[in-house]
């Protein structure tokens, strides 16, 4: 084999099988069935659960996200809002920037709040996800 067809085979990119996709048409309430069967996992990993249980391990796809609680996360969600939490940090940093920022006893007051509004913020999104601080 001469140099330049070696050189091309090992330097054009290679060709990748994947799987292909299988289709499957089903009425509205058979959907709607499945779907309810699933619950928060996606259905083509429910559908290959159901079919190969018992088989090789499956590969497990990512659900819609890790929330536990919406509640919580929508109470979080809702805080941040509220707190104008962005306007206030860059006001700040414009503050900086131009040392204009003195350190007072409101401005000190300001970053306090400013910090347990944050921890607040982190402590509800670690119960909404379901993590536990160490």
């Amino acid at each position: 084999m001469s140099h330049k067809k070696s050189f091309r085979r090992h330097a054009s990119p290679r060709k990748t099988t994947t799987s292909s996709p299988f289709s499957l048409r089903l009425t509205e309430a058979e959907r709607a069935r499945l779907q309810a069967l699933a619950g928060s996992q996606p259905l083509g990993s429910f559908i290959r659960a159901r079919i190969f249980a018992g088989e090789a391990e499956v590969p497990r796809a990512r659900g819609k996200g890790p929330v536990a609680d919406h509640k919580a996360l929508a109470q979080l969600l809702g805080k941040i809002g509220q707190s104008r939490l962005p306007e206030n940090l860059n006001e700040l940093a414009q503050a900086t920037r131009v040392g204009a920022l003195p350190l007072d006893g409101d401005t000190i007051a300001a970053l306090q709040t400013a910090c347990a509004d944050i921890a607040t913020m982190k402590r509800m999104l670690m119960t909404a996800l379901g993590i536990r601080e160490r």
